[in-house]
């Protein structure tokens, strides 16, 4: 489980928290189960590797607080600045192990479509994440989904996706991707390349 270090955080307004972001740490808080929400700190060095390694949307990571016991916690909302590339400020969201969770999950997509290869069809994606709730222990980390066999005017479903253990939030009506045929002006210009070969 990815870790992260934190330390309480004294003091609140504008001038804290630019000295802060000065000294290179990001304020943030921690919230959760009722509890009051606890002002922290985070190195804005280790946030930055922590999230360029992880998905930040569905992955449980274990916040370790200086002077308190680890929570396990969600990355709920990372505040950029609008013109410079520091992160403003970070919402952690502490889980309990029996308590279910809303997510977004990616979808991943294997595969070149028959339809493309054969057909000269265009693959279109339409959806690259689905919401589902579940417990933390079954966050799914990716949907990953073969799309070879998907011929022309063909399409991929939200009801397409079983996940164990997880029930999906999404329309289960909405397409995740499909394979259309080219325009006419398209489809002729295959046509010769083929022909051509």
């Amino acid at each position: 489980m990815a870790k992260l270090t934190a330390r309480p955080r004294q003091g609140t307004g504008k001038s804290v928290t630019r000295k802060l972001r000065a000294s290179g740490e990001v304020p943030a808080i921690a919230y959760g189960h009722g509890q009051e929400g606890r002002a922290l700190t985070v190195n804005a060095h280790e946030l930055q590797m922590l999230l360029g390694s992880i998905n930040a949307d569905n992955t449980i990571i274990e916040l370790e607080i200086e002077g308190g016991k680890p929570v396990q916690a969600l990355i709920r909302e990372v505040q950029h600045h609008p013109s410079r590339p520091y992160i403003q400020h970070v919402d952690f969201f502490q889980v309990k192990a029996g308590e279910k969770l809303h997510v977004e999950v990616p979808i991943h997509l294997h595969g070149t479509p028959i339809g493309v290869r054969e057909g000269g069809g265009t693959l279109a994606e339409v959806l690259r994440v689905v919401s589902v709730e579940c417990l933390p222990k079954d966050i799914p980390a990716g949907i990953d989904l073969d799309i070879n066999d998907l011929g022309v005017g063909e399409s991929l479903h939200v009801s397409d996706v079983t996940l164990p253990n997880v029930t999906i939030l999404t329309d289960a009506a909405l397409v995740i991707c499909s394979v259309s045929a080219q325009s006419g002006a398209a489809a002729a210009e295959v046509a010769d390349e083929a022909a051509a070969e």
